[in-house]
């Protein structure tokens, strides 16, 4: 490790983690922890895709198939908070060229999936999550202020202040 000191340490290398770590400022000195080599997280194996609210006409309709899949267990803030930013996390992974599936249009290509009525999944072929773990990960490798280990367990974090 470069450093003993850091603003953020993270604990994974999947997709939350690094989409985390590359909206953090790039003044923070941030420590990215994998437990084992990045080519084995969860995100990496990822098939499936990627749901996106489509327009305001789908809310109700992606509202109520999500709640009924968390079996109504779901927080509805969360919920809600989760449906509201997918349009403004899927321009970002755009933006951070990740590539999904397109028509031939060139349009974004939507598919339906578990316990979606209605399709609005992105993907990339079979393996959506390597395709935007991948892009993030060579991202955050690139940067700087971003340091990633692999093969270390987080033990004891001993914070200041």
């Amino acid at each position: 490790m470069k450093n003993l000191y850091y603003d953020v340490v993270i604990a994974g290398c999947g997709v939350a983690g690094l989409y985390a770590a590359l909206n953090l400022p790039e003044e923070m000195n941030i420590l990215m922890l994998s437990k084992k080599d990045l080519e084995s997280c969860d995100s990496m194996l990822a098939q499936g895709g990627i749901c996106v609210l489509r327009d305001e006409s789908d809310y109700d309709s992606y509202f109520e198939d999500t709640m009924r899949a968390g079996h109504y267990e779901n927080n509805k803030k969360a919920v809600d908070l989760m449906l509201r930013s997918s349009n403004s996390i899927i321009r970002d992974l755009l933006t951070r060229e990740v590539d999904f599936e397109r028509n031939e249009k060139g349009d974004l290509e939507f598919t339906r999936e578990g316990a979606h009525s209605q399709p609005r999944i992105l993907f990339h072929e079979d393996i959506t999550g390597k395709e935007i773990t991948s892009k993030l990960l060579a991202q955050a490798q690139a940067r700087e202020n971003i340091e990633i280990v692999e093969y270390m367990t987080m033990v004891d974090l001993i914070s200041a202040d």
